[in-house]
Order: structure tokens, then sequence, then C-alpha cells
């Protein structure tokens, strides 16, 4: 097996399991003490990664929010932020997203191998690295390739598909999850991932956190026969 991160996955759902709504802006799920805990999260990563339709639809900065974190992080000698990361199978990217023009940190693109890529790397510029991973792309190599560039904790924070691949595969140690008090009831949203019955094996609870009406759940990933 090829080596990888160790990789947290991290989502924020309703009570009846939506991550977002049908409206053109993200719906926010989390509250400020919930927000500040995966800021510090995120200032732990190495990396972040989202989905290439979270970078279209939800225009995320994916930065570390405190200065104080941002200072130890430079002064453990690494990047103010963590590298950005993001994966697509067609290479629809803008490259005027918030996720190429913020931040002082690395950006990388894996997609699919061939033409598509040599285009995306003309529309990107010198904004982002863009890796070919496969045909379609293939998420072992993805882990693969963070690995081999000193990747070691990767935070994935979504949309749903790329959360499912996540699990579906095992490349997941961890999930943070955060049930806001609301009911969505909105059939058309996206909901929490939906891997196979068989993905992940065990979840064991490691962690729970009250954070004023949300509460967080942290699971440790485990096989059956770890």
């Amino acid at each position: 097996m090829s080596p990888r991160p160790y990789v947290v996955l991290s989502a924020a759902s309703s009570l009846d399991g939506y991550i977002d709504d049908t409206g053109d802006t993200r719906l926010v799920l989390s509250n400020e003490e919930d927000l500040d805990r995966v800021d510090g999260v995120r200032a732990e990563a190495d990396a972040i990664l989202v989905g290439a339709h979270t970078v279209r639809s939800d225009d995320p900065r994916l930065l570390v929010r405190s200065p104080q974190r941002r200072q130890r992080r430079l002064e453990a000698g690494r990047q103010e932020n963590p590298t950005k990361v993001t994966v697509t199978s067609s290479g629809d990217l803008d490259p005027t997203a918030r996720f190429f023009t913020t931040g002082a940190c690395d950006k990388l693109v894996y997609t699919a191998a061939g033409p598509e890529a040599d285009r995306l790397r003309d529309t990107l510029g010198g904004l982002a690295t863009v890796v070919e991973a496969g045909e379609p792309v293939d998420l072992s190599l993805v882990l693969a390739d963070l690995s081999a560039r000193g990747i070691e904790r990767l935070l994935v924070e979504g949309g749903t598909r790329i959360l499912t691949q996540f699990l579906d595969t095992g490349a997941a140690d961890e999930l943070h999850l955060v049930y806001a008090p609301m009911f969505l009831g909105d059939p058309g949203a996206p909901r929490l991932p939906e891997p196979g019955p068989t993905a992940t094996g065990l979840l064991r609870l490691a962690e729970t956190r009250t954070m004023g009406d949300a509460v967080l759940l942290r699971y440790v990933i485990g096989r059956d026969d770890d």
C-alpha cells in the first residue's frame, strides 16, 4: 500500500442530514465557537482539500483565520496557511476564484491525465501546480503524491461527493461531524456522505463536545480487522 497522509474529514450538517441548501450562497451551519474550532483544525493540517464543485459553488478561501495560529505556523517553519488542494475531472476552474488568489500557501490541482491537464495549466498559469492523477482521477494517486510532497496531515472539507469517495476507499482516519440545531427538509439539497455499507468499517466515538446548541461528534475510523 502506498503511503498517504493522515486524513481528517470535516462536515457540518442539519439535524436531518443536509450539509447545504439550494440557495445561491453557502449555508453557514457552524456557529462562532465551531468556526474557531475548525480554524484550529486547519492550523494543524499540512493541506486542506475540497472538491472542484465546492471551489465553484462556495468560492472558499480555505485559510487560517487566527493571526496567532498563522504566526505559530511560521515560527514552526511551516507555511502561513496549509497547502490548498482540489480535485477536478472536467478542469472547469475559474482562475479568479479565491482558492487561487488568496493566501500565502501552495495550491495543487489534481486532474485527469491527457490534453485537459495541459489546457488547465494554460488557464491557471502560475496560480497553481497541476498534477495528472490517472484517467479517471485516482484518489490513491492523489494521496500518494501528497505524501511525496511532505503532506502528513490532510483536512478534507467536502462536499458530498469527495467525502463519500474518501469513505468508500477507506482513505480516512477521522470524521469530525457537527450537527446544527435546525431542520432543512429540502430534498434537492446536498446531504451527508453516502458511502457503501462496508466502506468504512468501524467508527469509534472519540469525543463529543457541545458548542452552544451545536454538537461535535469526533470519530476515529478503523476497519474491523484493525
